[in-house]
């Protein structure tokens, strides 16, 4: 049997948005071969949050996070689809999650669909002007600044971010993982992050 690696681990949940230990058992079922594992996976219903994206949410929290030292707080709504799912644990603490790294990591947007097109094109000036300031020849400048965009999303979008408490997930994968669990879409709906002295609101 093939060696269960932490690589092919993390190649399998970057697949699939499943668990850390969702994903080990389904490779230790599949021999170590990650496309069968990838189906073992889809089997047990671990991952299927992309089939669920589509449904209404109309049901789920809004919670608060306020840091230690009261000068920082986050205000979030997290949605799904029944006051049943609202009402559990796991829910909750995932809308706990959601707003502990709002609080932390500062997005400024929620998805990438949500990037003004006026930030996309500062950025995108900016970083070309790097490019060519680097040397790096005109007709390979583009290429590198849309590298480099992903990079700029996973600054500014909250789904695109490293989760906090584990940075080999992102939150669009560790809300995967429990739409996986719950069985029922779940979305971030808006936030607000306040910081003492600071006067914008993000996330709307």
């Amino acid at each position: 049997m093939a060696e269960i690696t932490a690589q092919l681990v993390k190649q399998l949940r970057e697949r699939t948005g499943a668990g850390m230990m969702e994903c080990k058992s389904a490779l230790q079922e599949a021999a170590g071969d990650l496309v069968e594992a990838e189906t073992v996976l889809r089997k047990r219903g671990i991952a299927s949050a992309a089939k669920k994206a589509t449904r209404a949410t109309r049901q789920g929290l809004i919670s608060s996070y306020i840091h230690p030292g009261s000068q920082l707080g986050v205000l979030v709504e997290v949605n799904c689809e029944s006051d049943f799912v609202a009402r559990t644990e796991e829910f909750q603490q995932l809308v706990h999650d959601v707003a502990m790294q709002i609080a932390a990591a500062d997005p400024q947007f929620i998805r990438r669909e949500d990037v003004t097109q006026a930030v996309l094109d500062k950025e995108r000036d900016i970083q070309r002007a790097r490019a060519i300031a680097e040397g790096k020849p005109e007709k390979i400048a583009d290429k590198i600044v849309e590298g480099r965009m992903s990079k700029f999303y996973e600054e500014i979008c909250l789904l695109d971010q490293p989760f906090i408490k584990e940075n080999t997930l992102t939150v669009a994968q560790l809300i995967a993982t429990k739409i996986a669990k719950t069985g029922e879409n779940i979305t971030v709906a808006r936030f607000s992050r306040f910081k003492l002295g600071e006067h914008e609101q993000a996330g709307e």
